[in-house]
């Protein structure tokens, strides 16, 4: 399960912004100003700062991040912002960037590369770390803030300071793995870097000590030109998935219609959904991604999109498998409306297709034609949940090693696909009430296990 919030710190926090905003305003504007982060209305108080500590203080616990969030898109100034992120982020799991790594990532960058976009590079630096104030106010040429020492050292005076200098200077060797791994992000940005070869280089550079990680910083696509850069696990997948079809009923009716672009119609759609839009690896693809494509290509209102789209998968279930309607029908049932914004449980999904029969391809056909469910993640992690029934490892009612070894062969080649592959037995999922507590511990931790 992942960490709790530190609840005293967060009210603390969210207090001192309550105050901040009562004081920006009129009297009569406080109440109106505190509502705007979502706080709730106080009984009035003597001060501005009374009123804003009785508001804070109604505040229920399980509402603290949501307001912290809405005062961090609100704006707050650095010092706040980021003790609010911090905390914030504190609970939410991150991929482990150890201070050795960082350390070497530094020594081998090359500040002189940034320096035709430096303000570029100050801006995302001013987004993820306090850069303090010239405490003159500009009245003298010596700025001793940290922002004034970087501007010192790094464009006036360029070889001054190394790359490990700034990240000591920024604290970036203490920050939390997540402040960390959006520096990274930025570091190869087209935002910061104006020239593409200077993203590949630094990405280069960065990526021979991430790898010793378990990491990467792929290239998940392209944003005004440039190439965009996300911070994944090596086994995660980078491409852009090409082709999706899901909620078979039938084997696929589908053809190529342009053998130089790689063009694939699907001739009958009622056997099988096929999924058109570009999926970002980064992003992976939520139930509100799913619902809005089947709503918007369908014509249909909202509620007709929720109602159809659900019909039409759980048609593709197979009949004489409850235990795979369970793992469906409990998905949903266990995350309620949060699901919108969770992977899509996608229900018998196409791996491999051949135009020919079984029998007539014989023993060059492929195995695993298809998978139960798979959930496309953020930062490219391929999730594949597989009900195994008897056939996996029986022939009739007797246990058949051939069988097994089949299931276990195909199995194998997922892993080897990248695909990560989770297998319940259909026994597990029989009793619908005994299976919820097991499947919401088991999302709970694969969420959680995948930093989601």
């Amino acid at each position: 399960m992942g960490s709790s919030y530190d609840l005293d710190k967060l009210r603390g926090l969210i207090e001192v912004a309550a105050d901040r905003i009562a004081h920006s305003g009129r009297v009569q504007d406080v109440v109106e100003g505190l509502a705007s982060v979502g706080l709730p209305d106080p009984p009035e108080g003597d001060t501005k700062s009374k009123t804003a500590a009785a508001s804070v203080a109604a505040t229920p616990d399980h509402r603290l991040p949501e307001i912290a969030q809405q005062i961090l898109d609100r704006g707050e100034r650095p010092d706040l912002r980021n003790a609010l992120q911090d905390t914030l982020w504190a609970a939410e799991p991150a991929p482990d960037i150890p201070k050795r790594l960082r350390r070497e990532i530094a020594r081998d960058l090359d500040l002189q590369l940034y320096l035709p976009g430096y303000e570029h590079l100050k801006e995302m630096l001013s987004e993820l770390w306090d850069l303090g104030v010239d405490p003159f106010g500009g009245m003298f040429a010596n700025d001793t803030s940290i922002g004034g020492q970087i501007d010192q050292h790094v464009r006036r005076n360029p070889g001054d300071w190394t790359a490990e200098d700034l990240f000591e200077k920024l604290g970036a060797f203490d920050a939390l793995n997540k402040r960390f791994a959006r520096f990274l992000e930025g570091l190869v940005s087209g935002d910061v870097l104006l020239d593409e070869p200077a993203q590949h280089t630094i990405a280069e550079s960065i990526n021979r000590h991430l790898e010793r990680a378990g990491l990467r910083l792929s290239e998940t696509g392209e944003r005004d030109g440039y190439p965009v850069f996300d911070l994944m696990q090596t086994r995660a997948h980078s491409g852009l998935i090409k082709n999706l079809f899901f909620a078979s009923v039938g084997k696929p009716d589908l053809r190529i219609s342009d053998l130089l672009e790689n063009k694939i119609e699907n001739v009958r759609d009622d056997r099988i959904l096929m999924y058109e839009r570009r999926i970002a690896p980064a992003d992976g693809l939520r139930w509100r991604d799913l619902e809005a494509w089947w709503q918007e290509t369908r014509g249909f209102g909202a509620d007709e999109a929720k109602r159809t789209l659900w019909q039409r998968l759980t048609r593709s279930l197979p009949a004489f498998s409850p235990p795979q309607h369970h793992l469906f029908e409990l998905y949903h049932e266990i995350h309620g409306d949060r699901v919108y914004d969770l992977p899509a449980l996608l229900p018998e999904v196409w791996l491999h297709w051949d135009p020919l029969l079984l029998k007539e391809r014989g023993a060059e056909a492929m195995a695993n034609l298809w998978m139960d469910f798979l959930m496309l993640l953020p930062r490219g992690h391929r999730i594949v949940l597989e009900v195994d029934g008897k056939q996996h490892y029986a022939t009739g009612t007797r246990a058949d090693p051939t069988v097994y070894a089949t299931t276990m062969h195909a199995d194998r080649d997922l892993r080897l696909a990248r695909y990560d592959v989770f297998r319940f037995g259909a026994a597990e999922l029989s009793d619908k009430a005994r299976a919820r507590p097991m499947l919401a511990a088991f999302f709970a931790d694969l969420f959680h296990s995948y930093h989601l």
